[in-house]
């Protein structure tokens, strides 16, 4: 496990441990290690409180990610997942619930590492970045029960 990593969330199908194991196989994967890290799943009315409360939009949104380091190689950072439109995107794209909250904690530690989805060309690089991510270690969290 990772002493620096916390998981918070009220739904009961959020297993720690799995999520453990996947940020810790990204950590080896990406190179970083992390100095301190909170993982919160929330539902889709906080993610839009937050939302409007630091960021100034007035939406829900996935994920979330606030980074309160510079460097790239140490994380200090907070990752909100709203589980109501994880939920929606599973149903949307049509994958399973686990995969969806994996692909969303990949995409927050990727942020995290600096990749950047604020244009096409960045998109487009996260995105593949993030597919061959997910395709490597998505077992971690689909054989979890």
């Amino acid at each position: 496990m990772l002493k620096n990593l916390h998981i918070s969330s009220v739904n009961p199908q959020i297993k720690k441990a799995p999520l453990h194991k996947l940020i810790k196989a990204l950590c080896e994967e990406l190179n970083f290690r992390i100095e301190s890290l909170e993982i919160n799943f929330v539902n889709s009315d906080k993610i839009r409180e937050i939302n409007r409360q630091y960021l100034s939009h007035d939406y829900s949104t996935d994920i979330l990610t606030f980074n309160y380091s510079d460097k790239v190689s140490a994380i200090d950072a907070e990752v909100i997942i709203s589980l109501d439109d994880a939920r929606n995107n599973s149903k949307r794209f049509k994958v399973q619930f686990k995969q969806e909250i994996a692909r969303l904690v990949i995409h927050g530690i990727l942020h995290l590492n600096g990749f950047k989805d604020n244009n096409r060309s960045n998109k487009i690089k996260m995105k593949r970045m993030e597919n061959k991510l997910l395709n490597r270690f998505k077992f971690i969290l689909l054989r979890s029960r």
